[in-house]
């Protein structure tokens, strides 16, 4: 029997017998073993039920090959980049648990916050992908299908902002 590890159809047809994978063993059933454990049968019999155990492990594969075509990672997905995690805005904005806060550090995220309330949306978004997410400007330009160059201008306009906002404040 060859030795097979990775696909339950190819040990079974490439072996003589028909073949068993158990989690601790696999098991072979030769038609000497199919011939002594039932008298009244034949070697026809035998043919006919390795044909039979071959279409069911050649159905099996199909059927995982075919889910498998359907399951995308979920890090492929553009939409879901940002899915089941913080905001970036709470990233980093927050950094420090509200029970150690001093009041100075208050007031440094309070106008941190108020800086980033200050940007457009779209330089927020980038601005935070960038900044809190470390996407790079060629990542972000492919997610939103523009040239890199556009997210550089965008996230040096909200830098630019932002000190202003910081000076004046």
């Amino acid at each position: 029997m060859k030795n097979y590890k990775d696909s339950d159809y190819a040990l079974n047809k490439y072996s003589g017998g028909i073949v068993y994978r158990f989690a601790d063993k696999i098991i072979e059933v030769t038609l000497a073993d199919y011939l002594a454990e039932n008298p009244g049968k034949t070697a026809t019999d035998f043919r006919a039920l390795k044909e039979l155990s071959d279409t069911l492990y050649f159905d099996q594969v199909q059927a995982a090959n075919a889910q498998t075509r359907k399951n995308s990672p979920l890090g492929d997905l553009k939409e879901t980049v940002l899915c089941a995690c913080p905001s970036p805005e709470d990233t980093v904005t927050r950094g420090i648990d509200a029970r150690e806060e001093t009041e100075k550090q208050r007031q440094r995220l309070e106008k941190a916050r108020f800086a980033l309330e200050g940007l457009t949306e779209v330089q927020r978004r980038r601005y935070l992908l960038y900044h809190a997410k470390g996407l790079t400007l060629r990542q972000i330009a492919d997610m939103e299908g523009v040239v890199h160059s556009k997210i550089q201008k965008s996230i040096n306009a909200a830098e630019k902002k932002i000190r202003k906002f910081l000076a004046d404040g």
